[in-house]
């Protein structure tokens, strides 16, 4: 009885410690790294939530820009942090559902260094085609693409990008003959394929709508669980018979390192909800930029981040693609 009582005066102080500590939470600068350089979209939206952070919080919240090697020196930069909260990662999917499945030897372990906070937003991303490609859907496309005469090719972002997952998974189920033609990035990648130096490729669809008003390319299907309403008349990878290769959508995700005390990613997660529930903020940085505001609870993304494991480790083995730092 007394041992019960010890250990639950100790688990008593524990929380109310943890919860101290959530409450006067931040009580230093606070950095936000991202692992991709100035001026692309992960760095654009973590300045976006700095900015509103730091009158919040009343502390600055600044962000590093870590690009190289695959997200790799960013990601390994939070996990080996100090685990006080106050060094976070904004990040997108790669670095936590690929890398781990395309490349070996990581620095981090994405499960047990970094822990999630919040999925702030996700991006469908759309299988398109120059308009000089005789196929207005994946089944049509597949037809073309079984025939011997066929020289497709698809424009990835190298490999282990989501377009080299996406096409070299319908190579194996589908018995077609794509071939890839690597890019460095995705705006490269979807320029050649307006230009029709390539075929086909995948883009977002904010990136995509100008080429589709101009007549340069088309969407074939969508990577969704649902069509988007801007574009109902677009399938599903899915609903298209293909879902075992859907390598699924685009997000932004907000880690800390783990170790750091309970409590904080639901401190943080709500602050970052309570910035984007301003209409003209979200409008601005999440809304005109074809996004969806997702804004979820650490539990949530926690169960997002596993099924898109499952998902990526599944594509991985059936494609035997490797990624490249």
């Amino acid at each position: 009885m007394i041992l019960r009582k010890i250990c639950l005066s100790a688990f008593v102080v524990l929380l109310s410690s943890s919860l101290s500590v959530a409450q006067t939470y931040p009580t230093k600068i606070v950095r936000i790294i991202v692992p991709a350089a100035p001026g692309g979209g992960l760095d654009i939206f973590a300045r976006a939530v700095a900015e509103r952070l730091t009158p919040k919080w009343g502390h600055p919240v600044i962000v590093e820009n870590k690009p190289g090697a695959s997200t790799i020196l960013g990601a390994t930069q939070v996990a080996k942090a100090a685990p006080d909260g106050h060094t976070l990662l904004l990040t997108n999917e790669q670095t936590i559902t690929s890398n781990p499945f395309l490349l070996e030897n990581l620095p981090y372990d994405a499960r047990r260094d970094l822990t999630p906070i919040s999925q702030l937003i996700s991006v469908p991303q759309l299988v398109v085609a120059h308009e000089a490609v005789p196929a207005n859907s994946m089944k049509e496309l597949v037809e073309l693409a079984r025939k011997e005469s066929s020289k497709l090719v698809y424009a990835s972002y190298g490999s282990g990008s989501l377009p080299h997952l996406l096409f070299e998974g319908l190579n194996k189920v589908a018995g077609t003959n794509i071939a890839q033609v690597p890019y460095k990035g995705i705006v490269p990648a979807f320029s050649a394929t307006a230009a029709g130096e390539a075929q086909l490729t995948l883009v977002g669809v904010s990136r995509a709508q100008q080429q589709m008003q101009a007549g340069r390319i088309k969407p074939l299907a969508v990577l969704s669980d649902k069509r988007l309403p801007e574009l109902p008349q677009v399938m599903t990878v899915a609903e298209a018979g293909f879902g075992e290769i859907d390598p699924g959508v685009t997000w932004f995700g907000l880690f800390l390192t783990s170790g750091s005390p309970s409590g904080l990613p639901e401190k943080i997660a709500k602050d970052v909800a309570e910035i984007f529930a301003d209409p003209a903020m979200r409008e601005k940085y999440v809304t005109a930029q074809a996004m969806t505001p997702i804004f979820s609870t650490p539990q949530a993304f926690g169960e997002v981040i596993a099924a898109d494991m499952r998902r990526m480790e599944n594509l991985v083995k059936l494609t035997g693609v490797k990624g490249e730092q």
